[in-house]
């Protein structure tokens, strides 16, 4: 999706891992961000991955100047949480909502949860605590990549969600 017009022709949108500095001048400039902010305020579910998070959140505590989110989530994130590149990481996070084994997961300079406000329900947390994943009515986000491991647990979660908004 790359225009406004075509979004009402979604039943729910994947915003991925990148750089959410450059999705969000994007998004402005090719005028999506207002259509998307109402969508997600409408109910469109929604899920963020990584950057995706970010984007989702209502608040980015060390944004770039002048960033803005598309807001869902209320939440306060902050980028690169645990590093650069180099710094990136894979554990195995138990994520109680989707069952089964624990999820293995993908941290690429990957943002952290540092508040939570009324109503947003806690997915999944690090060993000591930080939160990683976390969902709020139509909207999911996680700090890490599902989709580099294989385990399609997040994306059934989400498209669960697709397919009762359009019955």
């Amino acid at each position: 999706m790359r225009r406004p017009q075509e979004l009402a022709a979604v039943g729910g949108l994947v915003i991925p891992g990148g750089e959410s500095s450059v999705m969000d001048k994007l998004s402005r400039a090719f005028g999506l961000a207002e259509p998307l902010k109402d969508a997600i305020a409408s109910g469109m579910p929604v899920y963020g991955t990584c950057a995706g998070l970010i984007m989702l959140s209502q608040r980015i505590l060390d944004g770039i100047v002048g960033q803005e989110s598309l807001g869902g989530l209320d939440i306060s994130v902050r980028r690169n949480a645990f590093g650069s590149q180099a710094d990136s990481f894979e554990v195995d996070l138990a994520v109680p909502a989707l069952g089964g084994p624990p999820m293995h997961a993908v941290f690429i300079r990957a943002p952290v949860v540092e508040s939570l406000g009324d109503g947003v329900r806690t997915l999944s947390a690090l060993s000591d605590g930080r939160v990683v994943a976390v969902e709020q009515g139509n909207v999911i986000g996680t700090s890490f990549h599902p989709e580099m491991t294989g385990d399609t647990r997040f994306h059934e979660y989400f498209l669960e969600r697709v397919m009762q908004r359009d019955r």
